[in-house]
């Protein structure tokens, strides 16, 4: 359901909030904010980035390390997908709580 969507922006480390990324839960929108990052080559070669994401609408930090890598597509990948995709994970480091908005 389209309801079950909920936001959330990327917030930099001077507090300003920069792209939204769309999820049903915070992981899935950090995953989405995570493959936003300069792909490595591979997964064991990709640096790990803290980030923050904040639920719109509330005052709650979510906190993340992440990393992406350029992986094989699926074998039953379909025609418009290219041979090498762009694959990221992520690691939840906690929860901050903001003091105003």
């Amino acid at each position: 359901m389209a309801s079950d969507k909920r936001n959330f922006t990327l917030r930099e480390e001077t507090g300003e909030e920069t792209s939204v990324f769309t999820g049903s839960t915070p992981r899935q929108a950090a995953l989405k904010a995570a493959r936003q990052f300069d792909p490595a080559e591979s997964e064991d070669q990709a640096p790990r980035s803290q980030f923050r994401l904040r639920e719109k609408g509330t005052q709650k930090l979510h906190i993340y390390e992440g990393w992406a890598w350029r992986g094989d597509a699926p074998e039953d990948k379909p025609d418009w997908m290219p041979e090498r995709i762009t694959e990221a994970n992520v690691s939840k480091e906690g929860i901050e709580h903001l003091e105003e908005l």
